[in-house]
């Protein structure tokens, strides 16, 4: 998994599988667009992901969270539940904002 902290007035975390950088998928009139720019960050495991959600769950963040591999941890952390994942063209996605 990718993942990148945003500092801004409101930090965002974006944390994705890293096989999806760079590809889009669109569904009707939604499109999931995982651009390098914003999701390429630093490779790390599932309990690095772990550590860094509980330590910015603590804080003002909102979380971007992309790729099945991505929300199952995000679930079995407990920052999201199953039935707020969505999906476009079968790959789930979340947008919190705590």
């Amino acid at each position: 998994m990718l993942v990148r902290i945003i500092k801004s007035h409101r930090d965002i975390v974006a944390i994705c599988d890293s096989d999806l950088i760079g590809k889009k998928f669109e569904e009707g009139n939604l499109q999931l667009d995982i651009k390098e720019s914003f999701f390429s960050g630093k490779k790390m495991n599932e309990e690095e992901v772990m550590d860094v959600i509980i330590k910015m769950s603590q804080e003002d963040a909102t979380f971007n969270v992309i790729g099945k591999e991505s929300i199952d941890t995000a679930i079995k952390i407990g920052l999201i539940e199953e039935g707020e994942v969505k999906t476009i063209q079968g790959i789930p996605f979340v947008l919190i904002l705590l």
